[in-house]
């Protein structure tokens, strides 16, 4: 089987299409934790920029298995989690600033 698959994460998105990500670390922030997310494409004619989804893991169920994610709308937050993730993985990935 296919090692790949085991940090494959399907999402729904707004509009209810199943959307894969790739997990790429779980990063905790003032007791919240977030996931770091890359896009995985279905398609090969879509454009790869390498942008990665920073979503904020939200408490569920004590009983329930699944997790719940939300977006995060505050940009100090994602520039906080984004960095932190930048520094724990800098000699892995080469990150390009954005504009």
């Amino acid at each position: 089987m296919d090692e790949e698959l085991d940090n494959v994460i399907v999402l729904n998105d707004e509009d209810g299409n199943e959307v894969k990500f790739e997990f790429l670390d779980l990063v905790e922030l003032d007791d919240e934790e977030y996931v770091v997310l890359l896009p995985i494409l279905e398609n090969e004619d879509e454009e790869d920029d390498g942008e990665v989804v920073i979503l904020k893991l939200e408490d569920t169920d004590e009983d329930s298995e699944e997790e719940s994610y939300v977006g995060v709308e505050d940009e100090e937050i994602l520039n906080k989690v984004f960095a932190i993730f930048k520094e724990k993985f800098k000699d892995e990935f080469d990150f390009v600033d954005g504009e």
